[in-house]
């Protein structure tokens, strides 16, 4: 007899107020032989507590109910343990040989194959002797675990002196020669040069083009400072510049320093790059700069751009090159001081990204080393002081607005117009709709809540007399900081259609679910739906086709309206808008630390995003902006929103900081404009030391070099190089591609089901989002063979942006080459045979996304119902759900009880994205750590001591051993890089890792079947008991 005694202590609203703590009796609750016994039922409301109480019993004993069992068949088992001792008699030899150069084969001498299992007698007494037995001791830890290094060469030494053995050369192996010959141009004058350049100048200045587009110059408020910013530019090592969107600073800055130093005779020791926030305005302010001076951009002319795939580059000498931060940052490493750099424009630094707020630590400390170096930061108007501050009280310098006057009004404002009335709205208040719905706010936000709830009566009354009663009534009712009301809205384009001159009309909204919702109710309507009308989402999700449609003009008569999210604040203009709607809110990300998980929810908008938005509705003529948020809250609106240096993970960002030697990660962030917290420095350092990509004293590690150099986030940097090591190369880059960039699916408005069910079809019954995008890819690559028109049909049919796939087949090449340059691969080709073998291994690839994702493991509890999706729970968490986009998000039947997944995400619930269903061999090979230990009855093998399976003692020891010597197959391989050797019979490497696939791929059926895995069947309690159906817990 087991007997479980379970306290809890919950809170619950029993006729008073919500969150009332109850005192929770304790019940015992008796399990005798698989029957659970329990008392007479509690009265009152502690029925509750005895149903929660009783259904974790329930559960936990269902859970040791349904573990999979981990077997192998008698066969496999002989041939495993000959191979574990062949490979641990020859433990001394390989000791040996990782020492010497050549590393990945035993000698021939020794004539011995690890697929024939031990080693014969005779050839047993030949061996090396052992080095020492410490060399020989096996620290039972593994690359990619919760560990460091089995190597005290890793943890003992420094961390300059570590990153020195890696060759220098790598750092540069990044860059096309062009590139390298580009980035490595050292400033030097250059008479003849200097003489050519003014010349060239001179030439242009004649000409009509260059002429005309002077005029257009000449028109922008920058140019009209043109003297003033040289001056100070000059004089001054740092300058603060601030200007209002259209102002021409972005265009006309660098111009102005180039064509300076051309005129002086210097303009050979001018090399000016200006870093762009995107990739996008990096392309077209350098079209638009090289068309301004007359010329093509790049091709050798004074003016390129680089960004991550791509580049046009300018000449060498005289020239200026907009880029992405991040080729910046790239560029770091291979020349730390920028030493062929003489000037340095950050723009749009307001907007302050993670990366831009590194480079801002690192150009800060460079201006000590390189006295000659000129930064010239360009911000927007409001927090300009903060900048010049940061940067000892730099000089700063403002450029005036190029827009038209432009109207605002606020949410009182468009009630009185409209005189609209909402319905039935949630009258609750602010707190008690807090506690309803779970909100998770920062502390800073619930004080402004707090202050608003306090000043709202003495706002309301400020408002009598000025408007009129229903106006404040409606007000009172639409005070619920969490919706938007769309159809206030719908009945705000009515009321400009019907009053307004003509323009078009941009609506902007936090999310894809407003944007769709609002569309539907705009499509609802006879008068939208008419020929006068033309309506575009504007979204990611979005095909791009449909988007292009937003930067024509419509014809006379006819009205445009997008509804956009506050991607249409900066990234685009769409240059005949006259009125904006402000729905006031904006999806924002942030970090919870306490909980390791990201949330997203939409906050309410900035007085920057405000400001933005404003200025959008004012570049062709007046405007008008409608803000759907009252006059109490525009007060206590932030100036700006937070830093993503402090609502992030910053895993990446600590490689970064450790691949560029800065020192110690929290003393260089500590440096910041804006330092993130101790806690998320802590728990990002936490997280790479169990990866394996930090030892213990904060060095990187083999594994941390290798991540830190590949342009991903560190789990699919890890992901990409198992998927080398392992032979199943082009898939897994496939999937790495487009989890650090973006998934190839759009979402056509009204055709949404139908878009599910062709990603559903895609899935091939894999059960994977991740197989998901690889079965896309492959017809996307066989179509393309076929001819364009063949493409865009296939593209068409199944929801898919040819765009995306194309960047996602580029970025492959890119992950390729750093393999290739690195030594895991021998080709540049993501598909070389070699790198494939096991490619169409399907659970194999399943394994090598678990070995890239650990520890992201959800488990999978099935329905009774076939018609209900299974529960999905998480170790942290407890049940969370698949995000509705992913292909399981409906799934009824499962093969297996484990999912891996890429994102964890708070929005309304804890959903999770990207996921794939994994075997129970997969998270034992390639998860964590191994435990064998009896629970009860029950011989178990545990991954971390959670993932649980049942195994015979003997098998489950065979298990951890076979594991142990793949963990030193796999850290050998990441120290000393090099292809497996698939042919080689004599390779303990082919050996072992083909044992394990042998494994992974036979050795597993779904639970339920006849193969040697299978779900334990055990017969249900009898007896009389209580029932309770998990389809009705809410857990």
């Amino acid at each position: 007899m087991v007997e479980v005694e379970v306290e809890v202590e919950v809170e619950v609203e029993v006729g008073g107020e919500a969150g009332e703590e109850v005192d929770a009796a304790t019940e015992t609750v008796v399990e005798k032989d698989g029957i659970v016994e329990v008392g007479a039922l509690p009265e009152g409301r502690e029925i509750g507590l005895w149903y929660a109480r009783y259904g974790a019993v329930r559960r936990k004993q269902a859970d040791r109910r349904s573990r999979a069992v981990v077997q192998m068949d008698e066969a496999r088992e002989q041939h495993i343990t000959r191979l574990l001792n062949s490979v641990q008699n020859d433990q001394p030899e390989r000791v040996n040989r990782a020492s010497t150069s050549d590393h990945r084969h035993f000698s021939s001498k020794t004539e011995h194959c690890y697929f024939d299992g031990e080693m014969p007698e005779e050839k047993k007494h030949y061996r090396k002797p052992a080095q020492s037995d410490d060399d020989d001791e096996d620290c039972d830890q593994k690359t990619g675990t919760q560990t460091s290094q089995c190597s005290s060469k890793v943890k003992d030494e420094l961390p300059d002196k570590w990153d020195e053995e890696e060759p220098q050369t790598t750092d540069n192996q990044q860059w096309d020669d062009k590139e390298a010959e580009f980035l490595l141009q050292k400033i030097a004058k250059d008479d003849s040069l200097d003489d050519i350049l003014r010349q060239d100048l001179q030439n242009k200045r004649s000409g009509s083009k260059y002429k005309e587009m002077l005029k257009f110059r000449e028109k922008l408020p920058a140019f009209s400072k043109k003297k003033e910013l040289v001056d100070l530019i000059n004089s001054n090592q740092v300058l603060v510049v601030s200007g209002e969107t259209g102002c021409g600073k972005t265009t006309q800055v660098t111009q102005f320093i180039l064509d300076d130093l051309i005129e002086r005779g210097v303009g050979s020791t001018c090399r000016v790059v200006c870093t762009q926030p995107r990739r996008i305005s990096a392309i077209s302010v350098a079209e638009r700069v090289a068309a301004e001076r007359a010329e093509s951009v790049g091709n050798g002319n004074s003016c390129g751009y680089q960004i991550r795939l791509q580049s046009r580059l300018p000449r060498r000498q005289g020239s200026i090159l907009y880029c992405t931060t991040g080729i910046i940052l790239q560029w770091l490493r291979s020349d730390p001081s920028l030493s062929s750099i003489s000037h340095i424009v950050l723009d749009e630094i307001h907007e302050r990204n993670l990366q831009s707020d590194v480079l801002l630590v690192i150009v800060k400390d460079l201006l000590d080393i390189r006295k000659d170096l000129k930064v010239i930061l360009m911000s927007a108007t409001l927090n300009a002081e903060k900048f010049s501050k940061y940067f000892g009280n730099c000089p700063m310098i403002h450029i005036p607005g190029l827009t038209f006057p432009v109207e605002e009004f606020l949410l009182e404002d468009v009630l009185e117009m409209t005189r609209y009335q909402p319905r039935n709205q949630d009258r609750r208040s602010s707190s008690k709709r807090g506690f309803w719905q779970g909100r998770n706010c920062r502390s800073e936000k619930k004080e402004k809540e707090a202050e608003y709830r306090e000043s709202w009566p003495c706002y309301a009354r400020t408002l009598q007399g000025r408007y009129s009663d229903n106006t404040i009534e409606a007000l009172e009712k639409l005070d619920n900081e969490d919706k938007i009301d769309l159809e206030l809205i719908l009945a705000l384009i009515r009321h400009i259609v019907n009053s307004d001159d003509e323009g078009a009309i941009l609506v902007f909204l936090p999310g894809w679910d407003n944007i769709s919702s609002l569309n539907d109710l705009l499509m609802a309507q006879q008068m939208f739906r008419s020929d006068s009308f033309i309506i575009i989402p504007l979204h990611s999700l979005m095909p791009t086709v449909n988007q292009t449609q937003v930067f024509k003009r419509p014809p006379p008569g006819v009205r445009k309206i997008v509804i956009a999210t506050n991607i249409a604040e900066t990234s685009i203009t769409i240059d005949d808008v006259v009125y904006v709607i402000d729905g006031g809110k904006i999806k924002e990300t942030n970090f919870d630390t306490e909980n390791n998980i990201s949330t997203m929810a939409a906050e309410w908008v900035s007085l920057a995003n405000a400001k933005q938005r404003k200025g959008r509705a004012g570049r062709v003529r007046p405007g008008k902006c409608y803000h759907l948020y009252n006059g109490l809250r525009a007060s206590l609106l932030d100036a700006y929103q937070l830093p993503e240096i402090m609502r992030t993970p910053l895993e990446e960002l600590c490689l970064q900081i450790k691949i560029l030697k800065l020192g110690s990660i929290a003393r260089f962030l500590q440096k910041s404009l804006d330092p993130p917290s101790e806690n998320a420095v802590n728990l990002a350092i936490k997280n790479l030391t169990d990866l394996t990509a930090l030892d213990r004293s904060e060095n990187l590690t083999a594994l941390g070099i290798h991540l830190a150099r590949l342009p991903v986030e560190p789990h699919i940097g890890k992901l990409i190089l198992f998927g080398a090591l392992l032979g199943c190369l082009d898939p897994i880059l496939t999937i790495a591609a487009s989890l650090s960039f973006k998934d190839p699916f759009f979402i056509p408005l009204g055709k949404e089901k139908m878009a599910d069910m062709r990603r559903k079809t895609l899935s091939r019954n894999s059960k994977s989002d991740h197989l998901t995008i690889v079965n896309a890819f492959k017809g996307w690559e066989e179509t393309k063979h076929s001819g364009a028109r063949y493409e865009r049909e296939f593209c068409w049919d199944n929801f898919l942006s040819a765009n995306t796939l194309q960047m996602l087949h580029n970025m492959k090449g890119q992950f390729a080459d750093h393999l290739m340059n690195a030594g895991f691969v021998s080709s540049h080709n993501p598909k070389d045979p070699k790198s494939n073998v096991n490619s169409d291994n399907e659970k194999l690839i399943k394994a090598v996304i678990v070995a890239g994702l650990y520890p992201k493991v959800a488990k999978i509890r099935p329905c009774h119902s076939k018609k209900r999706p299974a529960k999905v729970y998480t170790h942290t968490d407890g049940k969370v759900c698949i995000h509705p986009k992913s292909v399981n998000a409906e799934e009824t039947e499962f093969n297996y009880h484990w999912l891996i997944y890429h994102l964890k995400m708070k929005t309304s619930s804890i959903f999770l994205y990207d996921c794939t269903e994994v075997s129970p061999f997969s998270l034992l090979f390639f998860g964590g750590d191994i435990t064998i230990q009896k629970d009860g009855d029950q011989e178990t093998i545990a991954v971390d001591e959670w993932i649980v399976f049942r195994s015979p003692a003997r098998i489950a020891q065979l298990v951890k051993s076979l594991k142990k010597e793949l963990d030193s197959l796999l850290e050998e391989k990441i120290r000393n890089p090099a292809p497996v050797d698939w042919q080689n019979r004599q390779s303990k490497d082919c050996a072992v890792i083909t044992a394990i696939i042998d494994l992974i791929t036979t050795q597993e059926s779904p639970h339920g079947g006849t193969g040697p895995y299978s779900r334990a069947q055990e017969s249900g309690p009898r007896g009389q008991h209580f029932y309770f159906d998990d389809e009705d817990e809410e857990d």
